[in-house]
């Protein structure tokens, strides 16, 4: 995009460029920005806590994680799913295949980390959403999205096609590790439990938790908490059956 980005990088306790550290990418929501997650939850503390480093991003005001045609200040899907990517494992030293990397985030930054997981399941190896925007139709009018990718009542396939809910078919069982959690008094609470019945459907693997909570860092600064213990199980999973195999 031809801007300087802000991005977060939060290095485990004993970080040593002799062991190869897994990622987990951590998308914040709309009207946020990179700071977000370490000034309103534990994230820095859990990354000692579990060993592996937590990447976070700049995301813009409203971007949701698009690249929007034709406007060189919104291709945030090629920023974060390929140059920061790229960067991360050229500077530090990071697990380099989908195997070490996972991918989540809040509200707009739950909608960007599955959409962009799903996208690029060859980059990422699990993904997760806490009250994520999985489906945005429902609110025709609000965040902008209207102003990235035109009225909904014009171009209702332009929303259909950037909808979570609506890239579960590409998902293969398994291939993907995911968890999905929502609070019971969340405006997106509804679109949430919708996806999770639409996984069912499928026949897709996850994990779906939801508990009493609104849309805000109260709730999210409990979520990271087991999100990011799901992450370490499935990157020390990957490990084992790397070991295995190798």
């Amino acid at each position: 995009m031809g801007k300087a980005i802000k991005t977060v990088v939060i290095l485990p306790q004993n970080y040593s460029n002799k062991i190869s550290y897994p990622v987990l990418y951590l998308l914040h929501g709309y009207s946020g920005n990179y700071s977000n997650w370490v000034k309103n939850s534990s994230v820095s503390a859990l990354a000692d806590q579990y060993g592996y480093m937590v990447v976070c991003p700049d995301g813009g005001f409203g971007s949701w994680y698009w690249d929007v045609a034709n406007d060189k200040n919104y291709q945030y899907e090629t920023f974060v799913s390929k140059e920061l990517i790229d960067y991360m494992d050229q500077h530090y030293s990071t697990i380099k295949d989908r195997s070490g990397r996972a991918i989540t985030g809040l509200s707009m930054g739950g909608h960007g980390a599955l959409s962009l997981a799903i996208k690029h399941q060859d980059s990422y190896g699990a993904a997760g959403s806490t009250a994520g925007g999985v489906d945005f139709r429902p609110f025709p009018l609000n965040w902008e999205i209207k102003d990235r990718i035109g009225n909904y009542a014009d171009v209702p396939q332009e929303w259909d096609n950037r909808v979570v809910i609506n890239m579960v078919p590409k998902l293969v069982n398994n291939k993907l590790r995911l968890i999905i959690d929502c609070g019971k008094e969340d405006f997106f609470y509804t679109v949430n439990v919708a996806l999770h019945d639409k996984l069912m459907y499928h026949n897709i693997n996850h994990t779906f938790v939801t508990s009493e909570g609104g849309h805000n860092w109260e709730y999210w600064s409990r979520s990271i908490v087991y999100q990011m213990a799901f992450f370490k199980g499935y990157f020390d999973q990957a490990k084992k059956s790397e070991k295995k195999n190798g």
